[in-house]
């Protein structure tokens, strides 16, 4: 790898026009969204920097003002003049769109930025940003104002250290909240220190005396797979690694097993969450299925068993695919989903070698993977005939929905509305208060099995949730699933505003997280907001959703006279009130449910579901303060 970065490894594309115009179109929104985004492409960069082997360590400061202050050690940005435009380099990366190093594959080998548009895009959307670079002995500074330099860039004291200071104060004329959030920026650098293993990062708060994270990891996507795995019982105590190279693609793999019901797998290219997975993810699973169904076959364990599925040897499955490309491609706008063809081939490879390796020479560690992989087997065995009872081919041809279901008229999914109900009461006046036209009832008795601590079997035999299934129509399990066949495009959990309403809520969450995920990441997941009080003087007849509310009511009436009922459930309500409060479309709230955060999602729903007592009481404590609506 050559040490020469200079002005000529700078290469621009195009410029910065149309960005403070269409600033969604580089950072997604200008939402909080968009705000915390600016942070992530300025640390990307020196992240690069890192995996160049130039850097290994990188503070974040949020200063009182919500600015942002982001520190590395790694080389700093160039700022000799640029051969083409004639000002310094560094100038030409802060003011020009696709502008960067990463574009020379002698500056730097792979990179997460890819498009360049990083830290140009960040002083675009920035009402002001200095920058200091620490290079050559020397101190450089420049200052701009939403895009433009105030001066050249000028040489100040000599300093001995090597790096680059990117301070920004993000543009109130662009985004709609300034308010920098801890937590979320937190948690995105705590899973690039996971991912970069060794290398430090520091998140400070000024405005919350100092609050401060440090992340840094030396044993890498391993202590990820173990930090995922802290309240679980794994299979194998210590987790398999493995780290190979090739044809310049770096790939490395950390799994474990436990000893629960579903598969969690994280995929990353570059430092990118690819959510939707990939050409890594597919050769992954092809190789682990194919190594473990040869063990299996070697070893006779189960002779009635000759072949494992791809669900079998994941299930209970704990795993990082972390890979690092040259020339990555991406589909979608997103980033969400790895391309490169080459890939497939490549981590499967690498994957049979690495993973055919371990087991001859840890049998026994094997014996008990493909134990755990025939226990699945038996149960996917089991499970296919339950399956098959909740699987319903086409909503038209068939009438076989559920006879608690009580249907829309309408047939065109993308207009229809189902609502699940705690309760026969409030079913019933759901029905009677529902638009027949597009809004589908389907009342549940008492609560569904907790799918955390369950095997696919015994979920699909569960009466309660193989009603859901049948009405939504999809069809369950990663084999089988299609959102396509979704006979409804809003789903709304609705149920009572008390302890009990809670927890079913919460475990139909577990249900569409672990079961469902689609249903949740193309948006058709929602929860209802029923009011918790009426208050009544007169005629006069008010809703509160929250005990601000009601005491403003009350301020407005006069409260001698004023009547006021706490709703328990949702089936004190005549469906007149029902309809007015919580289901008519151009009056209701709905909470609409998504996913900021694949890791954190993971570790809430292991916690609060599954079996450990420990860690649920500690989340408990550290959350009872935030707890909005408890019933007691």
């Amino acid at each position: 790898m050559t040490k020469s970065y200079d002005a000529d490894k700078i290469q621009v594309l195009e410029g910065l026009e149309a960005v403070r115009k269409r600033p969604a179109m580089y950072i997604g929104s200008t939402d909080t969204n968009g705000l915390h985004h600016l942070v992530y492409e300025v640390v990307d960069n020196s992240i690069d920097e890192a995996l160049a082997g130039y850097c290994d360590s990188i503070t974040v400061t949020i200063h009182k003002d919500d600015s942002i202050e982001v520190l590395d050690n790694g080389r700093g940005i160039p700022v000799d003049p640029h051969a083409t435009y004639k000002v310094s380099a560094l100038e030409v990366v802060l003011t020009k769109l696709h502008a960067g190093g990463k574009f020379d594959n002698e500056a730097y080998k792979v990179s997460g930025g890819l498009h360049g548009v990083g830290v140009s895009v960040v002083n675009a959307l920035s009402k002001k940003l200095t920058v200091v670079v620490y290079r050559n002995s020397k101190e450089y500074k420049q200052t701009y104002v939403r895009g433009v330099p105030e001066a050249p860039v000028k040489a100040g004291g000599t300093s001995q250290k090597t790096g680059t200071r990117v301070h920004f104060w993000p543009d109130d004329k662009i985004f709609e909240t300034l308010e920098y959030n801890f937590d979320t920026l937190s948690k995105r650098l705590r899973e690039l220190a996971f991912l970069n293993a060794g290398i430090k990062i520091v998140l400070r708060d000024e405005r919350k005396n100092g609050k401060e994270h440090i992340f840094q990891f030396k044993g890498g996507i391993v202590s990820f797979v173990q930090h995922l795995n802290e309240t679980k019982n794994p299979v194998v105590k210590k987790p398999i690694y493995f780290h190979a190279n090739r044809d310049k693609v770096d790939i490395e793999i950390a799994i474990q097993y436990i000893d629960t019901y579903t598969e969690t797998v994280f995929t990353y290219a570059n430092n990118i969450n690819t959510r939707e997975g990939g050409t890594h993810l597919a050769g992954f699973k092809s190789a682990l299925t194919r190594v473990l169904n040869d063990f299996l076959k070697r070893e006779k364990l189960d002779k009635k068993m000759p072949q494992l599925s791809g669900d079998d040897v994941r299930e209970g499955l704990v795993a990082i695919v972390n890979v690092k490309i040259p020339n990555p491609q991406f589909e979608g706008q997103t980033k969400m989903k790895l391309g490169n063809n080459e890939v497939k081939g490549l981590v499967e490879s690498a994957t049979h070698e690495q993973l055919s390796f371990y087991f001859e020479e840890n049998p026994g560690d094997a014996r008990k993977i493909i134990e755990k992989c025939i226990q699945s087997a038996r149960a996917r065995i089991a499970a296919k005939k339950a399956r098959d009872l909740t699987r319903r081919k086409n909503a038209l041809e068939n009438d076989t929905l559920p006879g608690k279901l009580a249907d829309c008229s309408e047939r065109d999914p993308s207009k229809c509305e189902l609502f699940i109900v705690e309760g026969d009461s409030a079913g019933g006046s759901a029905k009677q208060g529902r638009d027949r036209n597009f809004q589908a009832i389907l009342p549940l008795k008492g609560k569904i099995l907790n799918v955390e601590k369950s095997r696919l079997d015994k979920i699909l035999s569960n009466e309660e949730i193989k009603t859901i299934i049948t009405a939504i129509g999809t069809g369950i399990g990663a084999e089988e699933f299609d959102i396509s066949k979704s006979r409804y495009h809003k789903i709304i959990i609705m149920t009572d505003a008390d302890v009990d309403g809670a927890h079913i809520r919460t475990l139909l969450l577990t249900f569409f997280f672990r079961y469902m995920p689609d249903i949740i990441n193309n948006g058709h997941l929602y929860i209802a907001q029923p009011p918790l009080y009426s208050v009544k003087s007169g005629k006069e007849m008010l809703y509160a959703y929250t005990d601000e509310e009601r005491d403003g009511i009350l301020k407005k009436m006069d409260k001698a006279k004023a009547n006021v009922q706490r709703y328990k459930g949702l089936g004190e309500m005549n469906p007149e009130q029902l309809w007015e409060t919580t289901m008519d479309p151009g009056k209701r709230t709905i909470l609409q449910v998504s996913i900021d955060d694949d890791v954190e999602a993971e570790e809430v729903f292991s916690v609060l579901m599954g079996d450990a007592v420990e860690p649920r009481r500690q989340f408990i404590e550290e959350n009872a303060r935030n707890v909005q609506n408890l019933d007691l």
